[in-house]
């Protein structure tokens, strides 16, 4: 009867996700459960080997008409020996070119539910998927490593439940993914049943085992029903000090919960790799039981791989184009645990140096590459730091700035609670876009498509002017504008902060939509400077801003270029110059051997004494020339550059 009800219950969550919104990839059969048995006890005995015998029966619903289906399967980790329908029918089937294809006894329609029980091996090779060194064994499975020690249909948008059950030496502990069933002892072995309530996506499939392994478990109080407690359970190894990850896992826990809903799995949990087993990464965000690598119970490194359990976890990227829908939300909420202490000042702190490793990472590409969703790049270029994590977490930055706080974490709940189209399943970044489209009520095409879809950033050269307008009124003309060749146009919302000279200032937000755009503002007090973007809110930018005030509007005698002050300079310095007629003026500023190399003003301007205040901070220390040029004069200084 608990089968029936079980499967039941599969088959209703397979109407469900296909009647879900989003628009994840489709797919000829839709797996709903991976029933796995692992004879992998020898494995935890000297010598150690790394095979192991393997039964899956795999329980898909039909989505289109078909007669056989085709599952990833590595040939030189696995050796399929026979597949057989439940009733025990032989079915024919071919293993090459990795790829199980299993020819089914009939064509089988729309929505009929097969299972099929799929006897193979796993080989004795180092495959980087399934490891086993001196007494522990483990799984690691990014992005395409299931297939390795299971045949499976073997895409992040293909989620299924697992139900798994390993036989293992008495004196080892395994953890995978969902809750204990049960464990049967019979003499020296023990059989770990694992079962996961909740669909998982092949690549977070997980077996982690060890022999003496160490264990301990802290509960959590639902913050929506107290009376409702969940486990977590810690794998550590001998020596290892958990006590920084087990104080503060049900603040987390809390903290996450209540910006995108409780916490949606049936236990949570850590397990420490051991130390020269091959473990390539720092942590992996296995659903319900993160991997980290041996001693790393560290904040920051389980901050982010837990914050993967909403985002990567419980809704996954529907193909590796949008990979970013789980590194770059659980990079960003690194910072965003950071505010949880020490506010927005905490925040900002964070989410600066991740700009900066972004600057010293960038390898040129956007961070959605819709290739990838068909042909799945390297690691290096699929989970690089500088693009994949730190710019994606600066973009989801940017887009906090743009909608404001409400509006950008009610999104991100929304999205994540989804229980429609997201929840338990997959999306792609169309469905993120809409969704925030849909709770904020913009039409945010533009953002996405700018700092998504194109590479590296943008850099500004902007200018203003100050003008006296007669009558105690002033007024201010701010050019902005972007000079990157690599890249087009990116349009983001900027802050304009005013300086008065009576030591009030003012700050004003417009919409930066287009290229060389002019604001103009007019006050009834003298402006000193301005500032741009004063609170650096676009960590994503190069920026320089000179500014030319009008400093006397009578009409001067000639033509004359000053001495820039202070001269030599670090950084800031001012140039003074006089405009006999009204007319163009342009000031370009060259290096020693003749380069041009900053354009620090071109425009026109009325009669008058004008001063620019330029900053140089992106110049290397040396000697400079600076040359005004109008209509009628030319004139050459002289300015020298100290850092």
């Amino acid at each position: 009867m608990k089968k029936l009800i079980y499967f039941t219950f599969l088959f209703l969550l397979g109407v469900l996700n296909s009647n879900s919104q989003n628009t994840s990839p489709r797919h000829s059969f839709d797996v709903l459960n991976y029933k796995l048995y692992f004879n992998i006890y020898n494995c935890f005995k000297t010598p150690f080997p790394k095979s192991f015998d393997a039964t899956n029966e795999i329980y898909f619903r039909v989505d289109s008409a078909l007669n056989n289906i085709k599952l990833n399967a590595i040939n030189t980790s696995l050796v399929i020996d026979s597949v057989k329908l439940l009733n025990g029918t032989n079915l024919n089937f071919t293993h090459t070119g990795n790829y199980l294809t299993i020819t089914l006894d009939r064509v089988y329609n729309v929505n009929e539910l097969v299972t099929v029980k799929i006897y193979y091996r796993h080989n004795h090779i180092v495959d980087n998927a399934f490891y086993v060194a001196n007494g522990m064994v483990f799984t690691d499975n990014p992005p395409e490593g299931a297939r390795k020690w299971f045949p499976c249909w073997d895409k992040p948008s293909d989620k299924a439940t697992v139900d798994i059950t390993a036989k293992v030496p008495l004196n080892a502990r395994l953890g995978s993914n969902g809750r204990l069933a049960d464990s049967t002892v019979t003499g020296d072995t023990i059989y770990y049943h694992w079962l996961s309530r909740d669909p998982v996506a092949t690549y977070l499939v997980v077996l982690t085992g060890k022999v003496n392994y160490n264990m301990d478990v802290k509960y959590w109080h639902k913050l929506s029903n107290p009376a409702d407690s969940m486990p977590t359970l810690f794998y550590f190894n001998a020596g290892e000090n958990i006590n920084p990850v087990k104080n503060i896992v049900n603040i987390m826990l809390d903290y996450f919960s209540l910006y995108f809903g409780d916490y949606p799995f049936e236990k949570n949990g850590f397990a420490a790799i051991q130390g020269g087993s091959g473990f390539q990464w720092a942590g992996m965000e296995n659903q319900t039981l993160i991997s980290l690598c041996a001693n790393c119970w560290t904040e920051n490194l389980v901050v982010h791989e837990f914050a993967h359990q909403w985002f990567g976890d419980l809704v996954t990227c529907g193909t590796w184009a949008d990979v970013w829908l789980n590194e770059s939300f659980a990079t960003f909420m690194e910072a965003f645990w950071r505010e949880r202490t020490g506010g927005y000042t905490g925040y900002k702190t964070n989410i600066n140096s991740k700009a900066a490793s972004y600057f010293s990472n960038n390898s040129g590409f956007p961070i959605y590459n819709p290739q990838w969703a068909n042909i799945t790049p390297g690691i290096d270029s699929l989970y690089h730091y500088g693009i994949i994590y730190c710019k994606g977490a600066c973009v989801l930055h940017l887009l906090r700035y743009t909608i404001g706080d409400s509006l950008f974490f009610a999104s991100l709940k929304s999205y994540a609670t989804d229980s429609l189209s997201f929840m338990y399943q997959s999306a792609v970044t169309a469905d993120f876009r809409n969704k925030v489209n849909s709770v904020s009520g913009q039409n945010l095409n533009w953002f996405f498509d700018a700092w998504l879809n194109q590479p590296n950033h943008p850099v500004y050269q902007n200018s203003y002017t100050i003008n006296n307008l007669g009558g105690g009124n002033y007024g201010v003309d701010f050019l902005v504008k972007q000079i990157q060749t690599n890249a087009g146009f990116f349009p983001i919302p900027v802050s304009i902060k005013i300086n008065f000279t009576n030591s009030t200032d003012t700050t004003i937000r417009v919409m930066n939509n287009v290229n060389n755009q002019m604001f103009n503002f007019t006050f009834n007090k003298q402006p000193a400077s301005v500032q741009f973007d004063p609170s650096n809110e676009i960590i994503l930018k190069v920026a320089t801003t000179i500014g030319v005030k009008e400093i006397a509007s009578t009409i001067p005698d000639k033509y004359e270029l000053g001495q820039n002050y202070p001269n030599p300079f670090n950084s800031m310095t001012n140039v003074k110059f006089k405009m006999l007629n009204s007319g163009s003026a342009e000031i370009n500023l060259y290096d020693i051997s003749g380069k041009l190399v900053y354009i620090m003003l071109k425009e026109k301007l009325n009669a008058g004494e004008y001063e620019i205040n330029f900053n140089a901070d992106k110049l290397p220390s040396g000697i400079y020339f600076y040359r005004l040029t109008t209509n009628d004069f030319v004139e050459t200084k002289k300015m020298i550059l100290l850092k």
